[in-house]
């Protein structure tokens, strides 16, 4: 994820600024690297690798004399300890080797299905907004929009008075503005017309009170 700079976040607090101007809600943008590490993914490839090697050589147990002969030259025939010690070292080495290379992490996001990671995306984000939002704001009117870049997913989520008044498909063109800016490679342009939809969108149910104050800070939080 390429860091965002003054300019970028600058504009997205400006955003934020002029969408709370005509409600009592408040926007809150986050995005982060990735939502999780997925370790586990890399975990069950390898031992899905280590199984797979396993029922090779139950199928061929031949081949294993043919390494044990390849390994230590003319020989008298493996018994079979030796033959058990040489499979043991080979999937040994198989594994250690597959959770290596599993520890690179583009090709861990590769291989892991994308309803993992919707599933994912979507706790973090649930996690985050009760941890900096939910609850928050005096009308519980608060609403994250939480971007998670290596899973090229993004979540938008209300509080209890905006969920009671909206649906998900509420936030259809904000979610849109958001991911077309993020593919057009204008991440903060896209944050931006986001934070400006939903705003039009409080504003409607939740129309600026005298009364209200900056509950939350008008910032892009970076984690």
């Amino acid at each position: 994820m390429t860091p965002m700079n003054d300019t970028d976040h600058a504009k997205v607090s400006a955003a934020i600024a002029g969408a709370e101007s005509g409600t009592d809600g408040e926007v809150i943008a986050m995005i982060t690297e990735r939502s999780d590490a997925y370790h586990d993914v890399g975990l069950h490839y390898a031992v899905a690798i280590l199984f797979l090697l396993l029922a090779y050589f139950a199928a061929w147990p031949g081949r294993l004399e043919v390494i044990w002969t390849w390994a230590m030259g003319w020989t008298a025939p493996p018994g079979l300890q030796q033959l058990l010690l040489i499979l043991l070292g080979i999937a040994l080495l198989v594994f250690l080797l597959s959770l290596f290379v599993m520890r690179w992490m583009p090709l861990r996001l590769v291989l892991t299905p994308g309803a993992t990671k919707t599933r994912r995306v979507r706790r973090r984000a649930v996690m985050l907004f009760k941890a900096a939002a939910e609850r928050r704001t005096v009308g519980r009117t608060g609403v994250l929009i939480y971007l998670s870049m290596g899973e090229h997913r993004a979540e938008i989520i209300g509080d209890d008075a905006i969920t009671a008044v909206t649906t998900p498909e509420t936030w259809g063109e904000a979610m849109v503005a958001l991911l077309a800016g993020v593919k057009a490679g204008n991440t903060a342009d896209g944050i931006a017309a986001a934070v400006g939809l939903i705003g039009g969108v409080l504003a409607t149910h939740f129309p600026k009170d005298g009364a209200d104050t900056n509950e939350i800070p008008d910032k892009l939080i970076e984690l």
